[in-house]
Parts: C-alpha cells; sequence; structure tokens
C-alpha cells in the first residue's frame, strides 16, 4: 500500500484567504455605508419630521369641556344646573364585532334594548363623532365593574361628562327647554358660524327655549391641556394648560313662585297664561299646560316616553303661549272699541237699541248676539261691560276691514312680536290680500262681522293677547318682553343687566284710552261679565272676558256644552291688568275648552292675581263635567 503525502501550497492558500478577507471587508463596508446612509437620511434630512410624529405620538391635546352657565329665578331658585355623570363609550372604529361586543358587554354593565337602539341612531346622526355613548349615568359598583374587565373591551372606556338638570321639571319646561346630544348636523351649523373650535369635547347644546336662545352666552369657553401619555396611551403627565371658562349665569324675570301658583289655579285644565310687568317687559310666569319633564331629553328621550309624549291627546310638547293659535274671541273687542273712537266712527255717546242680531243690508242671515232679545240700550262702556256682539258687528261693518286690519295691527297682532325664546307664531290679522292669496277668493261682508268680534280668520296666542292689554295699560307704550333679567360671568362680575327696551309708542287720544280702561274695570265688577272674579278684591283690576269657539254653530242653534264632546267645547279667554290705577301686572289666560271666559278663566287669573298681590297660594280650579 503505498502512502501519498499531498503537499499543501500555503503561499496559494494565504493568497485565496486575502481575496475573500478582502472581499468580507469590501461587503462590509458596503453594508456599514448603506447602514450610515440610513441613518443619515432618518437622523439628518428626516429628522424634523419623525421628531414630529413621535412628539404626536407621546402628546395629545385634550378638550377641556366647560361647565355650562346656570339659569335662576328672579328671586335666585336654580332652575338649570349641573351635576357630573359616569358615561360608558364606545369607539365603533376600534371594535371589530360591534353587535357581539356589545352582548359581552352586557354581561358586565347592564345594557337595555333601548340603550342598544339610542346608540344605534346617534352612529346614524353623528358620524363625526370618534366615541359615543352606550349608557349613561352609570353607578360607582357599574364603574368598578367595568375598570375590573376593560381589558377584555378594546375601543371602550368610562368618561366622567358634565350633564344638565331641571329641579323644577314640567313647572318651566316650556321657558327653560332642554339641552341635547350634539349631532353631524349641529356641527355643520357651529362650522359655519366658525365655532366648531369651541365645541371640541362638548356632546350637548341647547335645543329649544331659554337653553337654545342663549346658547353662546351659557356654553362658555373650552380649554386645552398638552398631556404626554405612555407606550398604550395611558396619561403620564399634564406638560400645559388652559383652562375652560364657565358659561355665563343667567337670571330671569321669572317669577316660580307665581308660575306655581298659575299652574295650581288651572287644575286640569289645559291651556296656557303669560303675565308680564307693563313698565319693562319682563316676563313674570308664562305657563303651557300641559308640559313635560325636560329632563328626559338631556342625554336623548326613550322610544317609550317620546311616544307618549308625541301622541297624546293633550300635546303636553305644544307650547300654547307661545305657539297655540285661537280666536281672541271678546277679548279683542277693547281694541275695536279704541279704532272706533280714534278712526271717528264711534263717540263716547253713541248709543243703540240692542235688538238680539245684526243684518248685512239686503241679507236675511241674521249675526246673533250671545243674548237672545239684545241687551237693550247699549253705548260704548256697556258694550264691553256686558261684551255685546251686536255692537261689534255693527261697528266693524262700518270700520271695514282694511281699517281693522291697519290700526289693530297696531297692537301686536297678525305678527311676530319678538321674544328672546324660539318659536313664536305670527297668529292671523286677516285681510283681502291674504285671504285672495290663501284661498283664491274675493273678501265678503260677512268676513269682516266675524272679525269684529274676534272670530272668523281671527287668530291669535295668549302672548300676543298679553302684548296688546300692555299697550292699552301702557296708554301706548309698548316694552319689549323678555325673560333673561341679567347675565353674569364666572367670577360673578355682570356681563349685562338692561334688557329693558321700549319698542315704540302708539298715538292714542288718553281721553279715549281711559274711557275703555274704566270701561274694562267695571267688567269685573257688578254687572260685568267677570264681576264673579272680581268680587271682593283687595285691588282693583281691569280685564275682558272671551269665549272662543272651536266648531260652527248652524243658523238657528244654540251652543250648549252638555251636548258638545268636551274637545269641541268653547275656549275660555281672559285678559287683564292690576292695579287698574297703576298697573303693575297684565296677563292673559286661556282654557282649552274650558267654556266661558267670566266662569271659567276669569276666577284662574284671579287666584294668581291674589297671589301676586297677597301672597296667597290658589286651589285648584275644580274642571267641569
Amino acid at each position: 500500500m503505498n502512502n501519498t503525502v499531498e503537499l499543501r501550497d500555503h503561499t496559494r492558500e494565504i493568497r485565496l484567504f486575502r481575496i475573500r478577507l478582502a472581499i468580507c471587508a469590501v461587503i462590509v463596508i458596503i453594508l456599514f455605508g448603506l447602514l450610515f446612509s440610513r441613518f443619515f437620511y432618518l437622523q439628518v434630512s428626516q429628522g424634523e419630521h419623525y421628531t414630529t410624529l413621535a412628539e404626536a405620538n407621546r402628546i395629545t391635546i385634550q378638550p377641556l369641556t366647560p361647565n355650562r352657565g346656570l339659569i335662576f329665578d328672579r328671586n335666585g331658585e336654580i332652575l338649570a344646573q349641573n351635576y357630573t355623570a359616569y358615561t360608558l363609550e364606545i369607539v365603533p372604529d376600534q371594535v371589530k364585532n360591534l353587535e357581539s361586543a356589545i352582548d359581552e358587554l352586557a354581561t358586565v354593565v347592564e345594557i337595555t334594548p333601548e340603550d342598544r337602539r339610542r346608540f344605534n341612531k346617534l352612529k346614524r346622526e353623528s358620524t363625526r363623532f370618534k366615541s359615543l355613548p352606550i349608557r349613561s349615568r352609570l353607578t360607582d359598583i357599574e364603574v368598578a365593574r367595568f375598570a375590573e374587565n376593560q381589558y377584555r373591551f378594546p375601543g371602550m372606556d368610562i368618561k366622567a361628562h358634565p350633564l344638565r338638570h331641571y329641579p323644577r321639571g314640567e313647572l318651566v319646561s316650556h321657558v327653560i327647554g332642554y339641552i341635547g346630544r350634539i349631532n353631524d348636523k349641529d356641527l355643520e351649523q357651529f362650522e359655519a358660524d366658525k365655532r366648531l373650535k369651541n365645541y371640541r369635547g362638548s356632546t350637548h347644546t341647547g335645543r329649544i327655549g331659554i337653553e337654545k336662545s342663549y346658547e353662546n352666552a351659557l356654553h362658555g369657553q373650552t380649554g386645552f391641556e398638552q398631556v404626554e401619555t405612555d407606550a398604550v396611551g395611558r396619561p403620564v403627565r399634564t406638560l400645559s394648560r388652559v383652562a375652560p371658562v364657565a358659561g355665563n349665569d343667567l337670571t330671569l324675570s321669572l317669577d316660580i313662585g307665581l308660575q306655581q301658583a298659575a299652574v295650581q289655579a288651572f287644575g286640569d285644565y289645559r291651556g296656557a297664561l303669560v303675565a308680564l310687568d307693563p313698565s319693562n317687559g319682563e316676563i313674570l310666569a308664562f305657563v303651557s299646560k300641559p308640559g313635560f319633564d325636560p329632563n328626559l331629553f338631556v342625554d336623548g328621550i326613550d322610544h317609550a316616553n317620546w311616544r307618549l309624549l308625541n301622541e297624546s291627546i293633550d300635546r303636553p310638547l305644544n307650547n300654547r303661549a307661545l305657539r297655540g293659535v285661537y280666536p281672541p274671541g271678546s277679548t279683542f273687542k277693547p281694541f275695536m272699541a279704541l279704532a272706533g273712537l280714534e278712526l271717528g266712527k264711534r263717540s263716547i255717546r253713541y248709543a243703540f237699541n240692542d235688538p238680539g242680531f245684526f243684518s248685512l243690508p239686503g241679507s236675511s242671515h241674521r249675526f246673533r248676539d250671545w243674548k237672545p232679545g239684545g241687551h237693550g240700550w247699549v253705548d260704548l262702556r256697556k258694550s264691553l261691560v256686558i261684551s255685546c256682539d251686536t255692537y261689534y258687528y255693527m261697528l266693524a261693518h262700518d270700520l271695514g276691514i282694511t281699517n281693522i286690519h291697519n290700526f289693530i295691527g297696531q297692537f301686536g297682532f297678525g305678527r311676530e312680536i319678538g321674544i328672546d325664546i324660539p318659536g313664536e307664531v305670527r297668529g292671523l290679522l286677516p285681510s283681502p290680500e291674504w285671504k285672495k292669496k290663501r284661498f283664491k277668493q274675493n273678501w265678503l261682508p260677512g268676513d269682516t262681522i266675524s272679525v269684529g268680534i274676534g272670530q272668523g280668520f281671527n287668530l291669535s296666542t295668549p302672548f300676543q293677547l298679553t302684548f296688546a292689554m300692555m299697550l292699552l295699560a301702557n296708554d301706548g307704550r309698548a316694552y319689549k318682553p323678555h325673560f333673561v333679567k341679567q347675565q353674569v360671568d364666572h367670577n360673578k362680575h355682570l356681563v349685562e343687566d338692561n334688557f329693558v327696551e321700549e319698542m315704540y309708542r302708539l298715538n292714542l287720544k288718553q281721553e279715549y284710552l281711559d274711557y275703555v280702561k274704566q270701561a274694562l274695570t267695571d267688567v269685573t265688577r257688578p254687572g260685568g261679565t267677570a264681576s264673579r272674579a272680581g268680587a271682593n278684591a283687595a285691588y282693583t283690576f281691569a280685564g275682558k272676558t272671551g269665549t272662543s269657539q272651536v266648531i260652527n254653530i248652524k243658523q238657528g242653534e244654540r251652543y250648549n256644552a252638555s251636548r258638545i264632546n268636551e274637545r269641541h267645547r268653547d275656549h275660555a279667554l281672559f285678559t287683564a291688568f292690576a292695579p287698574a290705577e297703576d298697573p303693575k301686572i297684565v296677563l292673559t289666560v286661556l282654557v282649552e275648552n274650558g267654556g266661558s271666559g267670566g266662569s271659567t278663566a276669569a276666577p284662574i287669573a284671579r287666584k294668581v292675581l291674589d297671589y301676586f298681590f297677597l301672597g296667597k297660594m290658589p286651589e285648584p280650579a275644580e274642571k267641569a263635567g
């Protein structure tokens, strides 16, 4: 066996090794060059960009929601206040299977079907909101239970939010209104008004009433804070802070005691009452009965309660004082009387023998007085005291519709007067032009006769009647009606307290004004249609009763309330001021389907006046069968 020994060429191996080593060195140098280039690109060329991104991940800007301003009555009683509640919120974009996640969540915190409906509705209406509430007003136990299980629910969190509470509830619902959750439509409006920045972090805004019309004052100024967070987004420390500024507090002219007395005086009746101070236009009471609980709307009303309110035959959501339109009936007559005197169609001494009806020339149709056989000899004073229809049929015929429309329109009928809550309606003071446009028909002489006693096409609101009576009580001076008496900021510094505004003055003869006001004072005395309400009063008051027809009565038939469905019976009205010689209050009472103004509305007004002057809280009115 031959053993061959291979001799190694060390020189050649060393040369190959050096070549390989050089190649590796070049590769390493190239790799390090590439790495260095990348480092240079990231740290130098793009350094500022990535520093900004890192800071953005580490630092967040969080809005700080301001406390909403409080609302008080004229005596300092709280009508709208704030409290903090825990809300369980979901960011839908961060939850993979939303319905399943909510099902699982319901095993930890109670989630009702109504909570789900409300959440889904918010999801449809508030697409620009990342976080939406699924449950509000969580208890401390529910908060603790969720915190223990929060790791199971990514995209869900508990937040503390300020909410609104209305301690007087239904009593002032149509005045104060309520706040509601902000939706996409609101955000679009904020953006158009350049207010969007001030609503970052806010969840609610005013919906109706004072809450809506004074939204800018009540909302306040949103603050901001820079917060450093850890890798999972939890706050570590606050870097800087701009504190929010609370909204302004409002003091209203409303007297909650008078408001309560008015509601109590109505008893079970439906209707409205408006009372104001004739010397400055401050609204003292503003009742629409029935009302509703505004607290139901703050965080979204549930379906069952919404149906109860929206479908109720009593229409509790309708603001009868501001938006309810009714024929003014005989409360229209004082203004007709002034029109007759001022336009020279009647004199103080004019009188006639009332046959109990009026017929147009050449017509057999009779416009009947409420009293068969008439009232005997009637002058202007007596026409108001006993509310003689025939007198005003004749006067309307002599004046003509154009004179009626132009003169009485000065008292606020048929137009928006202006008030610091939204929703006022114009009512209707008819004219030939209106009828032509509305019905494509000519005005008829009989239309004028009906307007003369506040019937026919004539429609007004309790608010308009109160404003008109203020003008009469004030000898023609009109002050702008308003609720807000004072604004103070979060430091209790006065912002504004001069809300009194004289709108205009009517040029009326004092002799005529005094004569009509004296006749209205006699309405509440023996022989007048409101004598029952005026009996044994410790003060003088002037007023006019009215009865507003709901359905037409055929020619030759007489009205009989006992044979008519309760909802088809006449409305009862009474408008008044007191004391008659130096008015401190003007008020109008409207009782839906209450029958006679003298027997229903005037006694309610008397109870309210007794509270105003004597502090006597009334007994509820007994509703007729």
